[in-house]
């Protein structure tokens, strides 16, 4: 296996001007014009990391919280934790698995495979009364705004959506990916030989949710920034999946 050509450097670039997405809003073109307004042009090999809110509110993953009738476990699990039992019962429905709950926060496995709090379903950056929910399919996300801003622009891009889970055993979130297209979200160095000379058997990096977090720190969670650019990574091309960093349940040690 032939080394990986690692960039020098890595540019992200924060995308300003992005406006309050609704439901059926045409997210790429709203990227495209924010782009053109922060004076920015996408180029061959650029990666574009995008929040999974916006692409959420586009497709209207949001939910009023009105229309919500908690179900007898949700109202008990809200007087215990002292919380909306009309949000518990949203994250119920979003969840295939309980994995553990604790001080008031209910840790949970997708219906995509994703383990994270509250199945990702989240009232911050939405309007009041409303909770916001994951995408259906965020690597179908992905691949339906890698195809309009690529058609569009006609530029070789990735396209990366990210959203913030916690980590066992370290303080602090931190963004992952999600939803990806057009790159391959893993480096797998198994086979090659480090400095000296010892084969590597193990090690596969998750470059996509390296990127993920190393973008949020220009998009961050109140400067209305939902997008940027990642630029000179140069991704290795590819028909990757999210779903790719999901460690399935025979090797996982943890479940």
């Amino acid at each position: 296996m032939q080394p990986f050509h690692l960039p020098d450097r890595i540019e992200i670039l924060a995308i300003d001007g992005i406006p309050e997405v609704y439901a059926g809003a045409p997210l790429a073109e709203l990227l495209l014009a924010a782009l053109d307004q922060s004076g920015l042009r996408l180029e061959d090999g650029d990666l574009l990391a995008v929040a999974h809110k916006i692409v959420s509110k586009s497709e209207g993953r949001l939910v009023a919280l009105d229309t919500v009738q908690p179900s007898p476990l949700a109202e008990s699990l809200a007087a215990s934790f002292g919380k909306d039992a009309r949000q518990i019962e949203i994250v119920l429905r979003e969840s295939r698995r309980i994995v553990r709950m604790d001080a008031g926060l209910i840790l949970s496995e997708t219906h995509h495979g994703f383990i994270c709090a509250n199945a990702g379903v989240d009232t911050s950056n939405v309007p009041a009364g409303f909770a916001c929910l994951l995408p259906s399919d965020p690597d179908r996300s992905a691949c339906k705004l890698w195809d309009e801003i690529a058609g569009r622009t006609g530029k070789r891009i990735a396209v990366l959506i990210t959203d913030t889970f916690g980590r066992p055993w370290r303080e602090g979130l931190t963004n992952v990916a999600i939803g990806i297209a057009g790159f391959a979200p893993l480096l797998d160095y198994r086979g090659q030989r480090d400095e000296h000379g010892h084969l590597l058997s193990a090690t596969v990096i998750a470059a996509a949710d390296e990127l993920a977090g190393a973008a949020e720190l220009v998009m961050g969670k109140t400067s209305r920034r939902p997008a940027a650019i990642i630029r000179n990574y140069s991704p290795a091309r590819g028909s990757g999946a999210a779903s790719e960093l999901i460690r399935p349940a025979e090797r996982d040690l943890f479940r």
